[in-house]
């Protein structure tokens, strides 16, 4: 076969290559777009300003909103974050400047991306026996461990690859200057990859503030105002899970309104983490 001939097949298969990955590529999109506009015009045709002032209501009444059940779930999400990222800031830390060679940080590393790639769901039947069952009822700090549990690996992995771009000669100077580990590591390398910290954190959020399944067998909801962490508590994923299916046209308007609020949050969320991480690149 001759050269031309060898180049012209290449550029076929290049060519087929790129229309197949257009088609994928499009595939998606059309979908993905279809899914937003359906989420936009129907959760902005229940949106008011009554979702964020009022509770949710009973069935088969008109109005209410989504008041307890938004807070309720910037209450647990508060509190899984709370508990969870200083656990994976910390443990990430150690792994990459304490023990990046060690045996105890590969097995950790395995752990971590097991927990990682782990269903939600199973994070929270595991809470579920842990701290429901022995409570004798469903809570809201039951439902922020489950959430912590979820925020702890991906903090742990973000944490550890930010800290192991940090160079080694700002290590190095630092040491050289008399500074003592835990002042290198405060001042050195944790400013240095605070922004990547940051991103891992806030896409952390981003996952958890839609988590229902979890939530569903640690918090699970509550109709009325309550801030009591030690009882059930309403929360917006359950909420939308339960108003959703049910017949009450009222519930789906609500329902749509608050899939709304979520998905936007979520957005700004990795609208922010990505912004982040793209200035942490250019510097």
């Amino acid at each position: 076969m001759s050269d031309r001939a060898i180049f012209a097949a290449r550029r076929r298969a290049n060519a087929l290559a790129m229309a197949l990955s257009v088609a994928a590529t499009a595939f998606g999109l059309v979908w993905l777009f279809l899914i937003l506009s359906t989420l936009v015009v129907s959760g902005l045709s229940g949106m008011s300003l009554s979702v964020f002032t009022e509770m949710t209501p009973p069935p088969n009444v008109q109005g209410g909103g989504l008041l307890n059940a938004i807070v309720g779930s910037l209450v647990m999400t508060a509190i899984g974050v709370g508990i969870g990222a200083p656990i994976g800031i910390l443990a990430g830390t150690y792994m990459a400047e304490y023990g990046r060679h060690e045996k105890l940080t590969t097995v950790t590393r395995f752990v971590n991306d097991i927990l990682l790639s782990a269903p939600s769901i199973i994070i929270g039947l595991f809470v579920y026996g842990a701290v429901v069952v022995p409570m004798g009822r469903f809570s809201a700090i039951a439902g922020a461990l489950a959430l912590a549990a979820i925020v702890i690996p991906v903090v742990v992995r973000t944490t550890e690859n930010m800290l192991l771009l940090v160079p080694n000669q700002l290590r190095e100077a630092a040491a050289a200057l008399g500074m003592p580990r835990a002042n290198i590591v405060l001042t050195v390398c944790w400013r240095a990859a605070r922004a990547g910290v940051l991103t891992g954190l806030l896409l952390a959020i981003a996952r958890v503030s839609g988590e229902t399944a979890p939530l569903l067998f640690t918090a699970l909801s509550n109709q009325f105002w309550s801030l009591d962490i030690t009882s059930a508590m309403a929360n917006l994923p359950v909420t939308i899970n339960n108003f959703i299916n049910n017949p009450d046209p009222n519930w789906k308007r609500l329902a749509w309104a608050g899939a709304l609020v979520i998905t936007a949050a979520v957005l700004g969320l990795n609208i922010v983490a990505r912004a982040l991480a793209a200035r942490s690149k250019s510097r």
